[in-house]
């Protein structure tokens, strides 16, 4: 029998793929994601005190989840996070580490989308950086990779006439939160028209900081006053370990003027996200008016959560609740379960994102990505999801980088710089009884069971890390470093001696 040469036969996967790919029924795909929001600038999140209608409206027509994380709370990891599936670890990508390469760009949700066939969109802060290789210089952003293209380098700018790809909204939307939400709303209809299903991606730049509220809300929060959480102020973090106050996240507390303008600081913050809100409620009416409401799936997230004065903390990075936790909602036109205001507590992360929007367009989840379906959760809000993820810092200060894990009811963090003044320290908190991690209970005896397990399962976090931990961009040196069995001495001469080598 004559056997086929390989290369028709790589051909005819291909083909088999295309054509399964194609008969399938492929909801169009909405990704919105915010940057530095928490969970309680929302209504749905339990917030009264907010005006958040369209975000609400979404999460009662899908699924709230209020256990979900980033595995990294800064910006350029995260997002590269998003758009791959993996662990900062493998992707090798951080401010002060090094850029994403181009090969694990290739395998992003965008780029598997568009070869598939969808007609893809992104618009806003990209966040990160690619190179051909470790230490390489930046290529051009991706914009040949999407077939409509508004987004920008760096932190980008409020003034939408200073992001060069988004000028021609700049007159009639000057500040940029809106001006995404009309990118959006001209997309999803230019798309619906053309028949092919299609993936929208925008990246807000709000609420980051500098505070840019768009001025055509001022009137949305004047005067108000803010309750405080109940976290609230440095009485509720003097229990956090000395190397968490070394950071720009504990100055900013004061910097920030959480302490003393709380109300007017809030207001600015809301009032970015109620202009997010606005541009959510544009693309919903577009996705409507286009006639494609029925097959469109919404994904709304942050990028990080933010302290805004929860334990005298300012800004994010740190393994802390208000830092790594961040606001989810998924809604799915087509499944039984919408309409409903389900909400899940199951444990979920920013891993996930990518072999989620894969699956709803029916496409195999390549097995690099670490995270899992989130649409399983949609199906059974209460079923178990991850048993842990990673809570990782490895920018900033060496004293307030850390890793953590987070299970279904325990948070265990390892502070594991002991230099000078320093001593190694571990952080025990009981998030099913003590969500606002108001008591760390790493040292009462009652609780050593749960330690032991939770130092378990840092210490498989750990090991993971050593074994996929890429090996450029400075990671590898970590897996020595969070090593909970090594004492800081060990550490420092193991460490100067990979240098050397």
């Amino acid at each position: 029998m004559k056997l086929l040469s390989p290369f028709l036969c790589f051909v005819g996967i291909l083909v088999g793929i295309s054509t399964l790919v194609a008969s399938a029924d492929r909801p169009n795909i909405i990704f919105l994601m915010s940057d530095d929001q928490s969970t309680y600038s929302m209504g749905c999140y339990g917030n009264e005190d907010v005006e958040t209608p369209h975000l609400d409206q979404l999460s009662a027509d899908g699924v709230t989840f209020d256990r979900h994380y980033n595995p990294t709370s800064i910006c350029m990891a995260s997002r590269a996070t998003v758009m791959t599936g993996m662990y900062e670890y493998k992707t090798g990508c951080n401010f002060s580490h090094g850029n994403l390469l181009q090969a694990m760009w290739q395998k992003s949700y965008p780029v598997l989308l568009r070869q598939a066939g969808y007609q893809t969109a992104f618009a806003g802060k990209f966040g990160f950086e690619i190179s051909e290789k470790p230490r390489g210089k930046a290529l051009p952003l991706p914009e040949d990779d999407f077939d409509r293209w508004g987004g920008g380098p760096g932190q980008t700018y409020y003034e939408t006439r200073m992001n060069k790809s988004m000028v021609d909204y700049a007159d009639e939307y000057p500040h940029s939160t809106l001006s995404y939400g009309a990118f959006g709303r001209d997309f999803v209809t230019d798309a619906a028209a053309a028949g092919k299903p299609f993936c929208l991606s925008i990246s807000f730049k709000a609420p980051h900081k500098p505070a840019t509220p768009d001025p055509r809300f001022d009137d949305v929060y004047a005067g108000k006053v803010f309750q405080k959480p109940a976290n609230y102020g440095r009485e509720h973090g003097q229990h956090f370990a000395k190397q968490s106050k070394q950071g720009r996240q504990y100055t900013r507390f004061h910097e920030w003027h959480y302490s003393d303008q709380y109300d007017e600081v809030m207001a600015t913050y809301h009032q970015q996200i109620y202009a997010i809100d606005q541009a959510v409620g544009m693309i919903r009416k577009a996705v409507a008016e286009s006639g494609v409401a029925d097959n469109t799936v919404i994904i709304y997230t942050s990028d990080n959560g933010f302290f805004c004065g929860s334990h005298g903390y300012g800004s994010k990075v740190l393994p802390y609740e208000e830092s790594a936790r961040v606001p989810l909602i998924i809604y799915d036109p087509r499944h039984e379960n919408s309409g409903k205001g389900r909400r899940s507590a199951s444990l979920t992360g920013g891993i996930d994102f990518a072999p989620t929007i894969l699956a709803l367009a029916g496409l195999p989840v390549p097995g690099n990505m670490d995270g899992a379906n989130l649409m399983k959760l949609y199906d059974e809000p209460e079923a178990p999801f991850h048993d842990s993820l990673a809570l990782i810092n490895v920018w900033g200060r060496r004293q307030t980088q850390a890793l953590a894990v987070v299970s279904e009811d325990w948070k265990y963090i390892f502070w594991n710089f002991g230099g000078k003044g320093f001593e190694p320290t571990e952080e025990l908190y009981h998030l099913g009884e003590d969500p606002l991690e108001l008591e760390n209970r790493a040292a009462n005896a009652e609780y050593s069971e749960q330690l032991e397990r939770m130092r378990g399962v840092y210490d498989r976090h750990v090991d993971a890390w050593k074994a996929e931990a890429v090996p450029h961009n400075n990671y590898q040196p970590y897996g020595v470093v969070f090593d909970r069995q090594l004492e800081w001495e060990e550490k420092e001469a193991k460490l100067r001696r990979k240098k050397k080598a």
